[in-house]
């Protein structure tokens, strides 16, 4: 799950990148409304974390532009600002939940995953393709009931493998699901990622596997026989 993190506090923003990545997303991190915007338009993000207070604009006004391109992308506002209606303005506002400023980062953590766990998020909790289930949430994956160690990465090439079954998938998608902006990537970083995760769905004994289609990309389906 990609995550867009818009906060202009240098320190804070490495801090909070640096502990969504470690539960388990892939990040990009901006400092100011008009960042946002530019990559909003370019990605498809599961989850938006943004602060208010920005250099350039109030952080609302990203809010009011998603909702008025009509993107329901879970939107978590961290704001140092703690009177009544400020927050009900951006709830008001579009917002699918706030977090005032100092705050826990657990429970940051712990709030986003509840956001897209939400039926009206644009992720469902659990899929299930054969004997594989992957719990997107807590990034557990389990296998006939057996758990399966992935690291942050295969897990999330996992993940949209088998939210589109039956699907090639590109490498160009892949790569930008797996990667932050900035994040430098060699020219088989997928090919070996994939070959990896093969390896250990099959050592486990999945029922589903994935298919190279040379040139074109990847595709999950059923273990042939």
């Amino acid at each position: 799950m990609r995550l867009l993190l818009v906060e202009d506090n240098g320190p804070l923003r490495l801090l909070v990148a640096g502990a969504l990545r470690g539960a388990g997303f892939t990040v990009d991190a901006v400092n100011t409304v008009s960042d946002g915007e530019e990559a909003m338009a370019v990605t498809r993000y599961d989850g938006v974390v943004l602060d208010l207070g920005l250099p350039d604009r109030d952080g609302m006004e990203l809010l009011e532009t998603t909702r008025r391109r009509g993107l329901s992308t879970p939107i978590l506002l961290l704001t140092a600002r703690d009177d009544a209606p400020s927050v009900v303005a951006g709830l008001n506002g579009g917002a699918d939940d706030y977090l005032r400023k100092p705050f826990d980062m657990d429970e940051l953590i712990a709030r986003i995953r509840a956001l897209l766990r939400r039926p009206t998020a644009s992720v469902s909790p659990v899929l299930q393709e054969g004997n594989v289930e992957l719990d997107a949430a807590a990034r557990r994956v389990r296998i006939a009931g057996h758990a399966l160690d992935l690291s942050r990465r295969e897990t999330a090439a996992l993940e949209l493998l088998m939210r589109r079954p039956g699907t090639v998938i590109s490498k160009p998608v892949l790569e930008d699901t797996l990667y932050g902006f900035g994040e430098e990537v060699s020219s088989n970083a997928v090919e070996v990622l994939i070959h990896r995760l093969r390896r250990k769905l099959a050592s486990i004994g999945a029922d589903i596997e994935i298919h190279t289609l040379r040139g074109i990309g990847y595709l999950l389906a059923g273990r042939r026989t």
